[in-house]
């Protein structure tokens, strides 16, 4: 793993997808631009700019005046922040206030926010008239480092997670990351998870940078922190994009990008999507119960479940299923969530293994009687 450039021009990440390829730019001050940049991509649209209420107080007002200053009109559609807009009553609401501004086939929507609204504006811009372009502006570290790139879009059902929903590539994606300078620190930290997973998946030697400098990656603003923290998320971006590019619609590869998502999302719907637990919280707190079960199945040895598991946890993420708050779901509950899993297949459990720190691989069927014994145990020490 190289150290961190330094330099100020933007870093730009090719997703390489034949006559759909785009480029994922990232830097500080780069909302800036977004009104120049959209007009060299598509001269005369217009936008639809979404976004949620927490985020249009920090940045809406930035990302109007870009547009306006290149002479590009924009309509704003604001949103309640959190998981529980990822749901079909606000996606109607959403499509149809796309409509209502005249968004025309030619013109452009703009995803101003973190996952949740990527994944909302996506969708929107999937369907209204049957396909508009879209743009991601994330403001979180987590949709800046994975939900903004590789075209996943969707919503919540009352089974699970992300159910429905459609591929719809962005046609550009701006990551600046001042905007990160808002972030709570638990969000932020939330994000990091998809930092490391990048690591634990399959590049170890950036697991090994991160151990060293995830401080820096954490400070970030205008100290040195922040050439880390561009330094990691360009190398995150990089491998999304590179597997993205061999694997758009995830019919082999890029299930590894799910490397903690099946234990995590079964416990993420069983909080309620709610505060209780963040995504990438249970995402960090998924990886874990990954690694751990891949022991239990003599994958990996108890080291690269405590190393793993110790890195979580220095930055404050969540290991163990005691660390949730409020408690988790019951077994059977668990289990019915995990069954509703896209990743299931004919019944079958899937679930992303590892035979060490980089090293993840897919395994298609997992039986079901192994998971809920490894569960109950898990719930028997928390």
């Amino acid at each position: 793993m190289t150290a961190p450039l330094r330099h100020s021009e933007p870093t730009v990440v090719k997703v390489a997808l034949g006559a759909r390829a785009y480029d994922i730019v990232i830097g500080r001050g780069l909302i800036a631009s977004l009104g120049e940049r959209i007009k060299t991509l598509r001269a005369g649209a217009k936008c639809a700019i979404v976004t949620d209420d927490i985020v249009a107080r920090h940045h809406l007002g930035a990302a109007e005046a870009a547009l306006k200053a290149a002479g590009v009109d924009s309509a704003a559609i604001v949103v309640p922040a959190g998981e529980a807009s990822k749901d079909v009553a606000t996606f109607e609401t959403v499509c149809e206030a796309i409509i209502d501004a005249h968004i025309e086939r030619a013109d452009l929507v703009v995803a101003l926010g973190g996952g949740v609204i990527g994944d909302l504006a996506g969708f929107a811009a999937a369907s209204v008239r049957r396909g508009l372009d879209f743009v991601q502006v994330p403001t979180t570290l987590l949709a800046q480092v994975d939900s903004s790139v590789g075209g996943k879009t969707g919503i919540n059902s009352r089974h699970g997670k992300n159910l429905i929903g459609a591929f719809h590539q962005p046609i550009l994606v701006i990551a600046d990351t001042a905007l990160l300078d808002t972030l709570p620190a638990r969000e932020f930290r939330a994000g990091y998870a998809e930092v490391a997973k990048y690591g634990l998946l399959g590049d170890a030697a950036f697991f090994a940078w991160l151990e060293a400098n995830w401080r820096d990656v954490f400070a970030g603003g205008q100290s040195s922190g922040s050439f880390a923290r561009e330094h990691a998320i360009a190398v995150c971006c990089r491998g999304k994009a590179g597997i993205v590019a061999r694997d758009e619609r995830e019919t082999g590869e890029r299930a590894l990008l799910n490397l903690g998502h099946t234990f995590g999302h079964a416990l993420e719907a069983g909080c309620g999507f709610s505060g209780r637990l963040l995504h990438g919280e249970a995402v960090a707190l998924g990886m874990a119960l990954a690694f751990e079960f891949s022991a239990r199945k003599g994958l990996i040895g108890a080291t690269e479940v405590q190393r793993t598991r110790a890195h979580l946890a220095a930055v404050g993420l969540p290991t163990h299923l005691k660390d949730v708050r409020g408690g988790v779901p019951g077994l059977d509950e668990l289990m019915d969530l995990i069954a509703q899993d896209k990743k299931v297949k004919r019944g079958k459990l899937t679930f992303i293994l590892v035979r060490g720190i980089g090293a993840a691989f897919v395994e298609n069927d997992v039986s079901a009687v192994e998971v809920r014994a490894f569960l109950a145990d898990q719930l028997a020490g928390a």
